[in-house]
């Protein structure tokens, strides 16, 4: 009598522990969303040690609200900036904040109808949504004012991502069960992949939690790990109860059913979130936010996934029993694999021109990718029915539309700047500063006091008389050994000309030590670690996967085709994005591509293909040791196959798919980039593409170095 499995022998007790599991971690998981915050677009680097040299040692604001004012019909200019000093004392009053620029001071932020003010905050750790609250509060008594700026954009997007997340549930759930029940045929069985997706959602949840206190997590997680949690649950899930049911049709006991399940399914569940987890784990070498941590919520809920697909799924097949076959609405046909068997003899006999056919439709859909042009998300991932991001549109469109941009340079020298040496240095930097062609102006000592000579000014400051009228500027520029340079560019911070300038000062020799930040040097710091890393990321993925694979078949060539068929499906997949994105097609807004979305959907996407490569080559695998006939292997393979991988990538489809009606853009792109590749997969590739080329390759398929060739061999 053959051991039972451990799942089996304890079932009770584990769904009690899960059961209890579901309760504890279920309400840490309720707390997870307050706990996010911010983009995740953070990066340890020059910025950053800028960022908080301007505000410890020059007194810059930690946060700042702007406040957008529209001037109401038929009002007068007198009256219209009369309720600006008015709304701004109100919320002077209120909320306290250490300093409020009012456009009736600063005249370049007020024009005839239109106006804004920044309301400034030093204390970075007061949390601002209240704060946020009481100004809107203010704000809702009267027309024509709305609020804008970081703190509640990012307060925004978790709302939205909050309103996507339940959005893409109500769409993607329903058609997944639909999915399911035309794959499984009963509600029992189909609401079991559910249950199991459920699950892994809300103990994921719990555990980022915890993981949260101690990680800065970004909002887009709210999105991410729920999409990957909930379509890789409900794939394994889909692919064990299918083979479950499959053993128990030919004749096997319940516990039989379930020990044969967990080591042929489980098996390619195990290797297929192995690739998975390797393809998110890759994404840790980029030092950035937002990749750590999808990585880390994507990790989570994989391990979650498996663990529960291998435990708390074979203890519920074994608590129902026979009744996994009650609440049958739908007859399956029992035709389904004699039709994926003729479609397959088809594709065989014809692999050449299968095979062309669909490189020529991957190669027409990768074409537009020589275009793509990636940014950095900000406002406009806010969807426009947000009041925070239209209002910034407007500041952004009248007050900034000149194309420039600002890098903050500190230098510091340990003899201080105001003798004749320290002026002297000065000079030097704003000259040398002043040489790129990238630079309008460079604001200093000398161009505030009207002297361009360091001697004569720093005799200058030796008089009380002028040291004491260039004391204020002086209290900006300079603090102890610190010295700032607000460096004005005639270029967009996003532009390859700021972030060409930024990154060769950095890279300079100096006469002192000179740190550069500002939005040119956050970008060019986000877009250098992503493109430096890509390679060593990119080399991960493929190098594992290719020994994963081969370690899984028994095969060279099965892995390195698998490997080569992915990254020409990804392509065409980025190739649809850009003409989607990018050309607003099929009513979508015109939008760059996210900056982080060809690395994420790769990785993401190149071990949830290898989902399907797997179940699929193990199948085949099976048919091929019993018979050593590459051609029957690979029929037989397709036909037991083929329609539970085309419901697992339906499933997959609807799930990601449906963030496609969400707002937040970076998350619409990266379901929608995810949606397209599964369809690429599940059809081009896995249908046509595999039994063309199996045929073409026979019994080559097969090699393995150091191993002996099999006594019957047939192509």
């Amino acid at each position: 009598m053959k051991k039972q499995s451990f799942a089996i022998q304890f079932w009770k007790p584990i769904l009690i522990l899960w059961l209890i599991a579901a309760a504890v971690f279920g309400f840490f998981a309720a707390k997870l969303p307050a706990k996010l915050e911010g983009d995740g677009f953070r990066t340890d680097g020059d910025y950053e040690v800028v960022q908080q040299e301007l505000h410890d040692t020059f007194h810059f604001p930690e946060q700042t609200l702007l406040v957008l004012f529209e001037e109401r019909n038929h009002e007068s200019s007198k009256a219209f900036q009369t309720n600006i000093s008015s709304v701004l004392d109100e919320i002077d009053q209120t909320v306290s904040p250490p300093a409020i620029d009012s456009p009736l001071e600063k005249k370049e932020w007020l024009k005839e109808d239109i106006a804004y003010a920044a309301i400034h905050f030093d204390d970075s750790s007061k949390p601002m949504d209240p704060v946020i609250d009481d100004v809107r509060a203010i704000l809702a008594k009267e027309d024509g004012i709305s609020l804008t700026g970081g703190p509640v954009i990012s307060k925004d997007i978790n709302q939205a991502s909050q309103d996507d997340l339940k959005r893409a549930e109500l769409i993607g759930l329903p058609v997944a069960l639909i999915v399911l029940l035309l794959a499984l045929g009963t509600v029992v069985a189909s609401i079991l992949p559910l249950v199991i997706g459920g699950m892994t959602i809300i103990v994921g949840f719990g555990i980022l939690s915890f993981i949260a206190d101690s990680v800065d997590l970004a909002i887009f997680i709210l999105n991410i790990a729920p999409m990957l949690g909930l379509a890789l649950s409900i794939d394994f899930s889909l692919l064990f109860i299918n083979r479950y049911k499959e053993e128990r049709s030919r004749g096997r006991s319940i516990d039989e059913a379930i020990r044969i399940t967990q080591a042929k399914a489980g098996h390619s569940i195990l290797f297929s979130a192995l690739c998975v987890f390797i393809g998110l784990g890759s994404v840790l070498l980029i030092d950035i936010d937002i990749f750590k941590n999808v990585a880390i919520g994507g990790m989570t809920v994989i391990a979650v996934a498996v663990i529960a697909s291998m435990t708390l799924l074979p203890a519920l097949l074994k608590l129902l029993g026979s009744r996994i076959y009650k609440g049958r609405i739908l007859r399956i046909s029992g035709n389904s694999a004699s039709r994926w068997r003729l479609f397959a003899r088809f594709v065989m006999k014809r692999p050449v021109l299968v095979a062309l056919l669909a490189l020529f439709l991957l190669g027409t859909a990768v074409i537009p990718v020589k275009n793509m042009h990636l940014a950095i998300p900000a406002a406009d991932s806010l969807p426009t029915t947000f009041e925070s991001r239209t209002a910034y549109d407007k500041i952004e469109e009248n007050f900034m539309k000149d194309n420039a941009s600002t890098v903050y340079a500190v230098a510091e020298r340990k003899n201080g700047w105001l003798d004749e040496d320290g002026l002297t240095v000065m000079k030097e930097l704003e000259q040398k500063l002043k040489q790129s062609e990238t630079v309008s102006g460079v604001e200093t000592l000398f161009s505030i006091s009207g002297q361009r000579d360091p001697a004569v000014l720093a005799a200058s400051l030796e008089n009380p008389q002028t040291a004491a009228k260039l004391e204020p500027a002086m209290e900006g520029f300079i603090q102890g050994d610190k010295l700032l340079f607000p460096i004005s560019l005639n270029a967009e911070a996003a532009s390859d000309k700021a972030q060409t300038v930024v990154r060769n000062w950095s890279r300079d020799d100096w006469p002192v030590k000179i740190t550069f930040g500002g939005q040119p040097k956050f970008n060019q710091e986000l877009y250098d670690e992503i493109f430096d890393k890509a390679a060593p990321v990119l080399a991960v993925i493929l190098i594992s996967t290719f020994f994963i694979l081969m370690i899984a078949f028994r095969s060279v060539l099965i892995p390195l085709k698998a490997i080569i068929m992915n990254v020409l499906s990804l392509a065409a997949t980025f190739g649809i994005l850009v003409w989607l994105f990018q050309g607003g097609h099929l009513g979508m807004e015109p939008a760059s591509v996210s900056l982080i979305l060809p690395v994420l959907v790769f990785s993401l996407v190149f071990g949830l293909s290898m989902d399907y490569e797997v179940f699929l080559i193990s199948r085949i695998r099976e048919f091929y040791m019993d018979t050593y006939d590459n051609s029957y292997a690979t029929v037989e393979g397709l036909a037991s196959t083929s329609k539970i991988i085309t419901s697992a990538a339906a499933i997959m489809i609807a799930i990601t798919g449906a963030f496609a009606f969400t707002g937040v853009v970076p998350v619409k792109q990266i379901g929608i980039g995810i949606a397209i590749a599964i369809a690429i997969d599940a059809t081009i590739v896995r249908l046509l593409l595999v039994p063309s080329l199996m045929k073409l390759l026979g019994a080559a398929n097969w090699w393995m170095p150091f191993r002996k060739k099999p006594k019957k061999q047939s192509s």
